[in-house]
């Protein structure tokens, strides 16, 4: 994307629900002692870190297209991060071959991504890994609902973004693209439910993913806004209503883990 519309505080709101996805991408990741390790859409940067840690003796590169999300990174002795789009050409320092490839919930923003992963595999070393993760809830009411407001209520302003597209593909569309000759591939999916607290609790999740580009559209239109995620909020509560416990919001991810063996 070209303008930044990522908001760091937002996007951070509900990080422990964000990072687990992660944490089970990476311990299924079987490199043991790699030399050099990137995180592709790192944002701001905390569990690149967790990356460096579980391999202490690599080089670990984070990016991210989000100048926004850099400027909360911080990096160390062997991290470093910068500002880079998906598509581009990937860092690769003094020549080093990459051992690791991580991608964490970006690609679905990735139009192209089904042509860029095998780019990817090719740019890996002998025995290298690509594992990524992606949301694959987008047929869910946290979705429909919103693009049904766009097409309606908010046509005239919003419309054109109400596409009923899938930027992903299942599993085993995943196995189809990426196996093959030298590679060999682990795909599942999981489907969380997250006990999400407070009030509104489904519209603050959105805010920071499926409504950035509705919100950046409407800009500095603070009426709009305000009346944009009014509508979003009475649609989503009645899809997700509150508990006592909190919010149930069912969350579906899509994994793969790709490893390079020749």
């Amino acid at each position: 994307m070209s303008r930044d519309i990522w908001d760091p505080e937002v996007y951070g709101r509900y990080a422990d629900e964000r990072s687990r996805p992660f944490f089970e991408l990476v311990a299924r990741v079987p490199a043991r002692d790699p030399h050099y390790v990137v995180d592709a859409g790192c944002g701001s940067g905390e569990l690149t870190a967790e990356l460096a840690r579980r391999w202490p003796q690599a080089l670990v590169r984070g990016f991210d297209s989000s100048p926004a999300m850099i400027a909360k990174a911080r990096p160390g002795e062997r991290l470093a991060f910068e500002v880079r789009d998906a598509r581009d050409e990937l860092p690769a320092p003094e020549g080093l071959p990459i051992d690791v490839l991580v991608s964490n919930a970006v690609l679905q923003w990735v139009p192209e991504h089904r042509e860029l992963l095998p780019r990817w595999l090719d740019a890996l070393a002998p025995g290298g890994v690509l594992a990524f993760q992606v949301p694959g809830n987008f047929g869910a009411p946290s979705h429909t609902l919103v693009r049904e407001l766009c097409r309606t209520t908010w046509r005239d302003r919003l419309g054109d973004l109400a596409r009923d597209e899938h930027p992903v593909d299942d599993a085993a569309g995943y196995l189809d693209l990426l196996a093959g000759p030298g590679v060999r591939v682990d795909a599942w999916e999981t489907t969380y439910v997250h006990v999400l607290p407070g009030e509104n609790a489904v519209l603050g999740w959105v805010q920071g993913t499926a409504l950035r580009p509705m919100l950046d559209r409407l800009g500095g239109d603070d009426d709009a806004r305000d009346a944009f995620l009014a509508d979003c909020a009475a649609a989503l509560e009645k899809a997700y209503p509150r508990r006592a416990y909190g919010t149930a919001f069912p969350f579906r991810r899509i994994f793969v883990v790709a490893v390079k063996t020749a």
